[in-house]
């Protein structure tokens, strides 16, 4: 093994997020008491390599660098240096080793964050899908091994996590483009309404880009048909219960981004919306 302590930097990145700055419930008391800390672990490596991606301090070949070797502390080909970010890799390490759940779930992450770090564009539908499929639905499928779930859940958790992925987007699409100058929204739904990248930058959304969201939550609606199955579909009656509620904020969001502007201001959950999916978790129960 090596440790090449410079590949790391000075510094952490860490953007201050965390679990209660996420849309879905992580590591909640849903869960089995004995399974939250297999949950956090992976948390909080998925947050750091997230952070790292959006850093806005370090150069491409920085992040790429300090995810690779978040990658080897992972697989066991480097060691950790003692700093939260690198023992985050090496915490996730021990959980996957003791729960059998594939490191996959882990490493896939790593390539929507690596395509994040280069900056490669979203030109359509299916370039979006792809980056959710390596960005999102790796965290359902680790919940789903983690609970001893069956690949018949797989379908529908893919569609649950590609759908939070594309709302939350659609939540920041201004912000990502501000700070990171970063656009989710993919380019041949954008130039089909007559929209540009400039237009997500205004105070409202213009009836162009209207379209463009309207056409993505259309696709969202899809996808959230598919995921209304999974809670009946999981055995795991605590997780079944967390499915539920999270299929219901999914739905949720998805009619609040159809009736209010994300160019205006944050759309976000609102505590009603909170109390239908306590909701579905109760009918989700028996």
């Amino acid at each position: 093994m090596t440790d090449t302590a410079s590949v790391w930097g000075r510094d952490d990145v860490s953007s201050g997020k965390g679990a209660s700055d996420e849309n879905f419930p992580v590591g909640s008391l849903l869960l089995s008491k004995a399974l939250r800390p297999h949950v956090h672990a992976y948390y909080d490596y998925a947050r750091v390599i997230d952070d790292i991606a959006d850093c806005e301090t370090l150069s491409a070949d920085e992040k790429i660098g300090r995810l690779n070797a978040m990658e080897e502390v992972l697989l066991g080909t480097r060691d950790p240096i003692p700093r939260a970010d690198a023992m985050s890799a090496a915490r996730l390490r021990a959980s996957l080793l003791k729960t059998g759940v594939p490191f996959e779930t882990a490493t896939d992450l790593l390539i929507a964050f690596r395509d994040d770090s280069r900056g490669t564009p979203c030109t359509s539908w299916a370039d979006l899908l792809h980056y959710c499929r390596y960005s999102a639905n790796p965290v359902g499928r680790f919940l789903l091994h983690l609970h001893g779930e069956v690949p018949r859940t797989f379908a529908a958790s893919d569609a649950l996590c590609t759908s939070l992925q594309i709302l939350n987007h659609l939540q920041d699409c201004q912000k990502d483009l501000q700070r990171l100058h970063r656009c989710y929204m993919p380019e041949d739904l954008m130039a089909q309404a007559g929209a540009t990248q400039d237009d997500l930058l205004a105070g409202r959304a213009s009836p162009n880009v209207r379209r463009v969201f309207n056409t993505l939550l259309d696709g969202v609606d899809a996808l959230n048909r598919e995921a209304a199955t999974l809670p009946g579909l999981v055995r795991d009656r605590r997780f079944r219960m967390e499915c539920a509620a999270i299929v219901s904020l999914a739905h949720r969001l998805t009619r609040r981004l159809r009736r209010e502007d994300p160019l205006a201001g944050r759309v976000a959950l609102k505590r009603p919306d909170l109390m239908y999916a306590a909701g579905a978790a109760l009918r989700a129960w028996s």
